[in-house]
């Protein structure tokens, strides 16, 4: 593996680890962007997505397990992302978010997708 690719990797990986830590440090934030069609279940959704995303990020790191775990973070960007587009639409979802930032974050999806797909 190339010194870049292996960057990447341990950026991702970290990147998972730490948010996935956030949902249980800070699980108001979370709450907050859960679209309202799913409020009645924000409590779970933030468990399993914050333990999935911990799993995802220690799984980048062991080799044998890696590719199952890339697909497993680039099936969990995809369902995460109706609360990026939600953050949009509800301007922040009552947090004081800047919406270039919120703008940003939906292509951004598709780059973490990728990266994610790199190691699969």
């Amino acid at each position: 593996m190339s010194i870049w690719l292996t960057v990447i990797l341990i950026l991702q990986s970290a990147f998972y680890i730490y948010a996935g830590y956030s949902h249980f440090m800070k699980p108001r934030f979370f709450y907050k962007i859960t679209p309202p069609w799913l409020r009645s279940y924000r409590k779970t959704i933030n468990i399993v997505v914050g333990v999935a995303e911990i799993l995802g990020g220690v799984g980048l790191l062991i080799p044998v397990i890696r590719p199952f775990a890339a697909w497993g973070i680039i099936a969990l960007l995809i369902a995460v992302f109706p609360a990026n587009i939600y953050m949009v639409t509800s301007r922040g979802a009552g947090m004081k978010i800047p919406m270039w930032f919120l703008w940003l974050r939906l292509p951004l999806q598709f780059v973490l997708l990728y990266a994610a797909y790199c190691f699969t």
